[in-house]
């Protein structure tokens, strides 16, 4: 019957999770909170503080089958053992879905029985123990913190086992005895040799002896966990509950219930191993996207309104997104594969939402198979680069995102519910910026703001490539390169009497793209000596001409001309460009 059930032990409550009588929904979000958090409420419980109420919700019968449930996370990794494992549910007996509750379940859990990894500062990203170091949970029984020393009292700390040997007590280098934490539940249980025994043996004195008592009070009598128990077995009402329970919290965006939601009404696949999967093979590519760029997606593609509203993840909506699965996956994925032949990163593409049109198009034409490598497509990915990289600068998807994303997409479509896209032979780029409201000429005065972008900046790429657009971009060949060098700005500097600052000489006006072979073998070398030794054999007109370089003395001492010169050339290309 539904409503509060009698409370139970951690210890209880951890082997409910060892046996799989404890699982969680796929709807339910992952495993978030930091190793400080898990400290603070083992910490907590010490100093004998409750912990908030759970709910629970029974299932069984033919329930069991009608979601996805996953285990609960015990070794974490952060960055590469975040996800929770899947289990069968289909011949198991009645168990318990947590609705609310997880992160506190989790972290008893991984405190007690797993472990917890996080980067070191400084070290590769790439996994390894020596990134990314186990540690297991340890309580100092030598002391405990002041009230000016720290919030907390009861000293915990996640121990790199290296440091700790993975000991059931060690000591440290100033004396003082940690106790990992885990072997509390063997010892309550353990008739031959219990916590008295393990006491003695280790010569506790009398304080760290009585921390101990208090900790197995904690896990092993002390009735902390008070649940309400669901036993309603209509799915959706489970999801209803959770996201009611959620939607009024701190911890979960409103992007985690839209999934929830999504998650819940998939029926073939899934959906949270799909999507997550997809969202780390898009992170390989060099592109940190998130599940609300996938949300996001899913609605430009499909649904008459862009916004992310829980109304529009509706069982008719989420079953057309499940039909059409793999060819929503295999175009973003196509998607990125073609930023990244445009030289973009995740530090340049600033706008992920900018390529939302691109996804639409190649999406409902239907030519997302190579398109980033075949011929046939050349004059399309011109047109795509050229658009997204001009809306880039533009800055055009900040701020009121929605509605120019509905604007963009009346460029494909007037009506997205019976005609998904309307015949092109090439990307609309101008039918794009006619519907987007925000898109106006851009003047002289944009234009001068643009040059002043500082090297290695996240627009400086766009503006380049822009200009240098036969670049090798798809195999990353290229640099961005001072045209008088960055060693000889103080001499600049002294010659002129601080008219032109770093910013000047560190901005466009003064940056070309070079192929990074080429930019090698320039180095420091004198903007005149350099196009000297490139012209010897070469026709000087064509080659200033190509690498956008004014016909003036390019001495340093012809700064001042130079500047202006370059200037007026840039801002005459960027114009033709931009308009």
């Amino acid at each position: 019957m539904a409503g509060f059930q009698a409370p139970i032990t951690i210890h209880q409550a951890i082997d409910r999770i060892r046996k799989n009588e404890y699982l969680l929904p796929a709807f339910q979000r992952e495993f978030v909170w930091s190793s400080d958090q898990i400290e603070k409420l083992f910490d907590s419980l010490m100093k004998g503080y409750p912990i908030s109420s759970m709910l629970f919700w029974k299932v069984k019968g033919e329930t069991k089958t009608d979601f996805r449930f996953y285990q609960f996370i015990k070794q974490y990794i952060q960055y590469h053992k975040t996800h929770n494992d899947s289990t069968n549910t289909d011949q198991v007996n009645d168990f318990h879905a947590i609705l609310d509750g997880q992160q506190r379940l989790t972290a008893l859990f991984m405190g007690l029985c797993g472990s917890y990894a996080h980067k070191e500062y400084r070290r590769s990203y790439a996994f390894s123990e020596w990134s990314y170091p186990t540690r297991h949970l340890y309580l100092n029984i030598s002391k405990t913190y002041t009230e000016e020393e720290n919030d907390k009292e009861f000293v915990f700390s996640f121990i790199d086992k290296s440091v700790s040997k993975e000991k059931d007590l060690f000591v440290d280098n100033e004396n003082n005895k940690w106790f990992r934490i885990g072997r509390i539940l063997s010892l309550h249980q353990d008739e031959d040799y219990d916590l008295d025994d393990f006491s003695e043996e280790n010569n506790l004195d009398k304080e760290s002896k009585k921390m101990l008592k208090r900790l197995d009070k904690v896990v092993h009598t002390d009735l902390i966990i008070n649940y309400y128990e669901e036993d309603d077995q209509k799915p959706d009402k489970a999801v209803n509950i959770f996201v009611r329970i959620n939607s009024g919290g701190t911890y979960l965006s409103f992007s985690d219930i839209l999934m929830s939601i999504a998650v819940a009404n998939w029926k073939e696949k899934d959906a949270r191993s799909e999507i997550h999967t997809l969202v780390d093979n898009i992170g390989s590519k060099g592109f940190n996207i998130s599940k609300d760029y996938v949300l996001k997606a899913f609605l430009f593609l499909y649904h008459k309104d862009v916004r992310s509203m829980i109304t529009s993840f509706n069982n008719g909506f989420i079953i057309k997104i499940e039909d059409n699965w793999e060819k929503i996956r295999n175009s973003i994925l196509s998607l990125f594969d073609l930023a990244k032949s445009f030289g973009l990163t995740n530090y340049t593409l600033t706008s992920f939402n900018a390529t939302l049109p691109i996804l639409y198009y190649l999406y409902h034409r239907e030519i997302y198979e190579e398109f980033t490598t075949k011929k046939c497509y050349e004059t399309e990915r011109n047109s795509i680069r050229s658009w997204l990289f001009a809306i880039l600068l533009r800055k055009t998807f900040g701020g009121q995102t929605d509605s120019v994303l509905t604007q963009a997409r009346k460029a494909f479509t007037n009506d997205i519910e019976n005609e998904l896209i309307k015949s092109f032979s090439d990307f609309p780029a101008k039918e794009i910026n006619t519907e987007i409201k925000k898109i106006t000429d851009v003047g002289d005065d944009f234009i001068e703001e643009l040059l002043l972008t500082q090297k290695d900046s996240r627009y400086s790429f766009p503006i380049l490539a822009m200009l240098y657009p036969d670049m090798d971009y798809k195999n990353n060949n290229f640099h961005q390169d001072h045209l008088h060098p960055a060693s000889t700005y103080d001499k600049l500097k002294q010659e002129h009497k601080d008219k032109y600052g770093w910013q000047v000489y560190n901005s466009i006006l003064n940056l070309q793209m070079l192929d990074s072979n080429e930019n090698m073998s320039k180095n420091a070398t004198p903007l005149d000596t350099w196009i000297s030794e490139q012209t010897k054999t070469k026709d000087k007109d064509r080659f200033i001409e190509s690498h956008l370089i004014p016909n003036v003395d390019f001495k340093l001492e012809n700064f001042d001309n130079f500047i202006e010169e370059r200037k007026k050339l840039l801002i005459n290309n960027l114009k033709n460009i931009l308009n």
